[in-house]
């Protein structure tokens, strides 16, 4: 229920904040017709104006918008493309998520990894290297790292990785090919997306880690004569997972509002370069989908990451 009132207010406010900047859609489409030397009467505004439904009051707009939304999941036209909103979210929020959801599974792979060994190995020579690379990967823009690996794999092999698929599959069904495709291009996009991200995690799992190995339960674990590993896995490691795991709500949307000017940079048929033309635009009604599903998925995540602390941590599980 709480999810619910909280999804409605998101969708109220995101409209509110899409139609905040002066002018809407048609101000910018009757400048662009103008700037290309076409005449524009006032009888046509005023009929561009009750097509697009901006001649009725921003309450009684929002009301069609989200009851349409509810009652039908119908997301409204947008006014750019002249297409339905609906297939233009889905078409790219499925690829936006395939390459989001890789990000994130690397980010853990080697941020989770590296960030306990470097808390076990304090000081040594891995730990600096880590300590080095996440200054870099903090320090390191996306889209600047994203021009960077694009020129060096230009050079070395004379093919671009921009995009997502090779030039037969752009715009083919998907198949095993396709797939198999999309996995060779996929590998970029999630190391610019993911450097970032795996630097700070590497640098939070240490911090955690270094305050829990020396506690006395681990002390007492460690007297007991448990081995090295097992102990470190079994108990300090599942309590510095939590801060860890509470940061989930927030990955995802970050993922894909991040993912804006990396999809610009390299070309990438994902959420992120719409998101931006669609406000840019003043689309507001393909727009808001976007600006709503980012709620959302700051909700489902959140609900996944109290999941996981539940199963992670008895004492959350208990309270």
């Amino acid at each position: 229920m709480a999810m619910l009132i909280t999804m409605m207010a998101l969708s109220l406010v995101s409209f509110i904040i899409i139609q905040l900047p002066p002018g809407d859609y048609l101000s910018a489409y009757i400048a662009k017709l103008r700037a290309t030397g076409d005449t524009v009467s006032d009888d046509m505004i005023e009929a561009l104006r009750v097509q697009y439904g901006l001649d009725q009051p921003f309450y009684i707009q929002y009301w069609k918008w989200i009851s349409n939304i509810v009652l039908h999941g119908d997301f409204g036209r947008s006014f750019e493309w002249k297409q339905p909103v609906s297939e233009l979210v889905w078409g790219r929020i499925g690829l936006s998520m395939m390459v989001e959801g890789m990000t994130v599974i690397f980010i853990w792979a080697v941020a989770v990894p590296v960030g306990i060994y470097s808390a076990v190995r304090r000081y040594s020579i891995g730990d600096h290297v880590g300590t080095v690379f996440c200054f870099i990967g903090v320090a390191t823009p996306n889209f600047m790292l994203a021009l960077v690996l694009m020129y060096f794999a230009y050079l070395w092999s004379g093919t671009s990785i921009a995009g997502l698929f090779s030039d037969q599959y752009a715009n083919a069904e998907w198949s095993m090919a396709r797939f198999g495709d999309f996995l060779k291009h996929a590998w970029a996009p999630v190391i610019v997306l993911g450097t970032a991200g795996t630097a700070q995690i590497m640098r939070v799992m240490r911090a955690n880690l270094l305050d829990e190995i020396n506690k006395p339960y681990v002390v007492t674990a460690r007297s007991k004569g448990l081995a090295e590993h097992t102990l470190i896995l079994k108990y300090p490691v599942r309590v510095a997972l939590n801060p860890l795991v509470s940061t989930l709500g927030w990955i995802l949307p970050t993922l894909v509002s991040g993912s804006v000017i990396v999809g610009v940079v390299m070309s990438l048929p994902t959420a992120g370069p719409m998101l931006l033309r669609s406000l840019t635009s003043q689309d507001m009604y393909l727009a808001g989908a976007f600006v709503l599903l980012l709620g959302a998925l700051t909700l489902i995540g959140t609900l996944i990451s109290d999941l996981i602390l539940a199963w992670l941590d008895p004492r959350i599980r208990l309270s």
